[in-house]
């Protein structure tokens, strides 16, 4: 047992990772050296030092790089097969300018780039599943490893895509989609955000999500404007080669830095209750998005509480009006002021690195004042109510009494933990989260909205820079999911929500794909920032009705849950 609580420390698990004993020979090796010699023959030495949430947060940006190589080459190479296609059906170009500035090559390429943009997230929402799957069955580290190495054989296949041209490499692109299936984007990030909810703190794990989002964009900034120039200075399908070794480099770095977390030892491992097996196992995250059930403190009655299930709602309709906005951005760009492989390079390279400045630097300082701020707030509203609630509630006083609100530490399974306290402000903290998600999505609409008044070339950049400012809302929502739920629900809780997104993000690149196919085709591409901005003010509408369940309340779960199904319950 004392393997369990410490393995998850270490880059490689000595319980039950399977390089356990030559991990240990070679950390017995390098203790006969002096220690400069153990600095330098042991690199391992080297990346153990940093703390595991830096190790984490390099693993995000290294991956992410990779996998943002390739996404402004293939918008661009997506804009000349269509050019080419367009001219196999109409007379030869003769005029002056730029041959494929026309709006029906920019119509058709918003369509066929949606389609692509939608097979991804169809092969992508099905790969959620299946790595939700693979953690439980080998833990996140392996599943990681997996999700970043399939990627490197699609990459290879595209390359047939780019030599082949045209519409017959539109379609060999849509094909290799399918690919996803079984490693991609939507995977990857689902389990570095596991690894972040099994080994980071309660108090620190919201504010890490956001780091975590900030690193997904700086990764982003750097691998769009590299891809953009090295397709520019060598060709498009140089980026596209480098992206291949950049995925094998990622694969050996998780192996080696990123920490071992056996699947027993989660929060949701075999020890949490009753396992789902087969197809159930498989759709399990689904069963968080269900109407949870609460018992009041005191009374004992039975409610059941929405608070989860409107916070999805909300977070798919934000998702909905607001994922378009980089490809939005890039599209009317392109059709607009004529951007090309290097400007759109730039261009998103400046929108992903502002986002990240903001998530890395700003957002984890906003939830740390901003938590101060509302918990003083709340205390001058209601300091009788809380008083007498205090009195009454011993778990207020930061006893937990109930088994699922203890926070099994890393490697280690909460029965066998001490009572530990809790913060007495992890409430109001909470609460924040959820107030400061309503606002970013309404900061989000006002934005985008300004965006549709852009008339030069240096608006557009302007308005990529101000976007991102407004980009909290995905990690606040991780914040806000995991505290909603226990922590045996955590994993597939974050599964869930990946889910939710990724339906959103299904939803709105189809529709306002069409949508700015259809309005550029009309000769107003602008009016779809509008689209967006009101379908944002929508989504936070719906999120001021999310609340999280009554103070002192207990969730029921599992058995206990199925008892009270057909009972009396009433709706909070």
């Amino acid at each position: 047992m004392a393997a369990d609580e410490t393995t998850p420390l270490l880059p490689n698990g000595t319980a039950v990772d399977a390089n356990s004993e030559n991990t240990n020979q070679d950390h017995h090796h390098v203790n006969t050296k002096d220690k400069k010699q153990k600095w330098t023959l042991n690199p391992l030495a080297l990346l153990t030092r940093l703390h595991v949430e830096t190790r984490i947060l390099l693993a995000a940006f290294l991956i992410t790089t990779s996998f943002s190589f390739t996404q402004v080459p293939i918008f661009y190479v997506f804009h000349l097969m269509e050019c080419d296609d367009f001219y196999t059906r109409h007379p030869p170009y003769t005029g002056t300018g730029d041959r494929c500035s026309r709006n029906e090559i920019a119509a058709g390429t918003a369509t066929d780039f949606s389609f692509l943009a939608m097979s991804t997230t169809i092969c992508g929402t099905v790969n959620l599943f299946f790595a939700g799957w693979l953690v439980k069955k080998i833990g996140p580290r392996l599943a990681l490893m997996a999700q970043v190495l399939v990627p490197a054989i699609r990459v290879l296949t595209q390359i047939l895509g780019v030599l082949a041209g045209g519409r017959s490499g539109i379609v060999i692109f849509q094909a290799t989609q399918l690919i996803t299936v079984l490693g991609g984007p939507v995977g990857y990030i689902l389990i570095v955000n596991i690894i972040v909810g099994e080994v980071v703190s309660p108090a620190r794990r919201t504010p890490v999500f956001g780091m975590l989002q900030g690193c997904f964009m700086l990764g982003q900034a750097v691998g769009y404007l590299t891809g953009g120039m090295i397709g520019d200075a060598w060709g498009i399908r140089r980026p596209f080669e480098v992206a291949f070794v950049a995925f094998l480099i990622s694969t050996v770095y998780v192996q080696l830095a990123l920490p071992y977390v056996s699947p027993e030892s989660m929060s949701g491992g075999k020890k949490a209750g009753p396992q789902a097996k087969g197809i159930a196992a498989f759709f399990a995250p689904l069963k968080v998005l269900a109407p949870q059930r609460v018992r009041l403190p005191g009374s004992g009655k039975t409610i059941k509480h929405l608070g989860v299930l409107i916070l999805c709602t909300g977070v798919f309709l934000g998702v909905l009006a607001t994922d378009f906005a980089a490809i939005l951005i890039q599209m009317y760009a392109t059709a607009v002021f004529e951007f090309h492989q290097s400007d759109n390079g730039w261009l998103m390279s400046e929108f992903a690195l502002m986002r990240a400045v903001f998530l890395i630097v700003l957002f984890p300082r906003i939830i740390s004042y901003g938590r101060k701020w509302y918990a003083k707030r709340q205390s001058k509203r209601q300091p009788r109510r809380e008083s007498i609630s205090d009195a009454r509630d011993p778990a207020t006083q930061g006893l937990l009494i109930q088994p699922e609100q203890l926070e099994a530490p890393m490697g280690t399974h909460a029965e066998e933990e001490p009572m530990m306290t809790q913060p007495p402000t992890e409430t109001e903290d909470t609460h924040f989260d959820l107030f400061f998600l309503r606002w970013s999505l309404a900061a989000d609409g006002l934005l985008t909205a300004c965006t549709a008044l852009a008339t030069k070339k240096w608006h557009i950049y302007l308005a990529a820079a101000m976007l991102p400012f407004a980009s909290g809302t995905a990690p606040a929502a991780k914040g806000v999911m995991t505290d909603m739920c226990s922590p045996s629900q955590r994993a597939d809780a974050l599964n869930a929500l990946t889910l939710v997104e990724n339906i959103g993000r299904l939803a709105t690149q189809g529709f306002f794909g069409f949508v700015f196919a259809a309005l550029a085709k009309a000769g107003k591409p602008h009016l779809t920032f509008y689209c967006n901005a009101i379908l944002a003010m929508v989504a936070a509408s719906v999120l001021i009705f999310s609340r999280f369940p009554p103070d002192g309340s207990e969730l029921i779960e599992g058995d206990d849950a199925e008892e009270h199904v057909n009972g009396n319950d009433e709706s909070e």
